[in-house]
C-alpha cells in the first residue's frame, strides 16, 4: 500500500519535469520563429493545434456529455485570460532572452499570494511578504542589466505575470467543480476561436517546410506540456510539485544558450537565483500549510 503512495508523486513530478521542458521548448521555438512569422500567426496555430487534438481525444474517449459545465462564462474568460498571457509571452520572447523571460514568468506563485492577500484576503506573514518583494527584487535585477535597452517591452512579460496570476487563481477555483480535460478543452477552443477573430489581418503564406515544421512543434509542445502538466498534478499534490516548476528556468538557460548563443550576466543569475529561491521558498510554505494536508 504504501509503495503504490509513494510511487503516484514520484510519476508526477516526472510529468512535471517533462511539462517544463516541453515548455522550455515552446518558447525557444518560438522565439525562433518570430523573426520571420508574425506572433500572432504563431499563437493561432498554437491554439488551433491544441483545439483539434483535444476534441480527437476528449469526444471519441468521453463523449459530449463530458462537456457539460455551470460556468460557461468562468471558461470564456478562463481561455481568454491564458490567451492573452500567451500573446503578451510570445511578443515579450522577441525582446528578452528566453532564460530571463522564463524567470520572471516564475514570479507568478509570488504574484498569486500578493493578490490572494490584497483581493481574498487570505493571510499573509512576514515571511511571505518578505518572499515577494525579494522575488520583485530579483525581477529588477533581471529585467535591467541585460546590457541592451530593452524600454517599454519590460512592461509585457510582467502584465503577463499579472494576467498568469489571475488565470490561475480562477483556475483553482474552477478545479473544484471542473473536470481537468474539460478545463483544457474548454481553453484551446476558447483560445482558437478568439485568436481566429484576427487571422483576416495575421495571415501570412507559409512557403517552406522548416517553418511549417517549426509551427507543428509550437503546437505539439504546446499541447503535449499541458497534458502532462495536468497529469502531473492528477498524481501528485501541488505542493509537492510546485517547487520543481522552477526546473523550467535551467531548460530555458540551456536553450537560450545552445540555440541563441546567450549567457546571462553576473547580476541577471543573481536576479535568477534570487526569484527561483524566493519562489521555492513560498512553495515550500505552501506544501507545509494546513490546507495542503488535507
Amino acid at each position: 500500500m504504501s509503495g503504490h503512495v509513494y510511487a503516484r508523486p514520484l510519476q508526477g513530478v516526472v510529468f512535471l519535469i517533462l511539462a517544463v521542458a516541453c515548455f522550455a521548448t515552446l518558447d525557444a521555438t518560438v522565439k525562433f520563429l518570430s523573426a520571420s512569422v508574425s506572433v500572432l500567426l504563431v499563437v493561432w496555430f498554437r491554439y488551433l493545434f491544441q483545439a483539434v487534438v483535444m476534441a480527437g481525444f476528449v469526444l471519441p474517449t468521453r463523449g459530449w456529455r463530458s462537456l457539460r459545465t455551470q460556468h460557461p462564462w468562468l471558461h470564456l474568460l478562463r481561455g481568454a485570460l491564458l490567451l492573452l498571457v500567451s500573446t503578451l509571452g510570445f511578443f515579450s520572447l522577441i525582446y528578452m532572452p528566453l532564460g530571463e523571460f522564463t524567470a520572471i514568468i516564475m514570479l507568478t506563485p509570488l504574484v498569486v499570494t500578493l493578490l490572494a492577500a490584497v483581493f481574498l484576503k487570505e493571510p499573509a506573514n512576514l515571511l511571505r511578504w518578505a518572499l515577494v518583494l525579494g522575488g520583485f527584487g530579483g525581477a529588477l535585477l533581471v529585467i535591467q542589466p541585460t546590457g541592451q535597452a530593452i524600454g517599454w517591452a519590460v512592461a509585457l512579460p510582467l502584465v503577463m505575470t499579472l494576467a498568469y496570476a489571475v488565470f490561475q487563481i480562477l483556475t483553482s477555483r474552477m478545479a473544484r467543480t471542473e473536470d481537468a480535460m474539460t478545463l483544457h478543452f474548454y481553453t484551446g477552443w476558447t483560445g482558437a476561436l478568439l485568436i481566429s477573430l484576427a487571422l483576416p489581418w495575421i495571415w501570412q503564406v507559409i512557403d517552406d517546410l522548416r517553418t511549417a515544421a517549426l509551427l507543428g512543434l509550437a503546437g505539439l509542445m504546446g499541447t503535449v506540456g499541458h497534458f502532462l502538466l495536468i497529469q502531473a498534478f492528477a498524481r501528485a499534490p501541488a505542493g509537492v510539485l510546485a517547487p520543481y516548476l522552477y526546473v523550467q528556468i535551467g531548460f530555458a538557460l540551456f536553450a537560450g544558450w545552445l540555440v541563441f548563443d546567450h549567457v546571462p550576466g553576473a547580476l541577471e543569475w543573481w536576479g535568477i537565483a534570487l526569484i527561483a529561491a524566493c519562489g521555492a521558498t513560498m512553495a515550500w510554505l505552501a506544501a507545509r500549510s494546513p490546507q495542503a494536508r488535507t
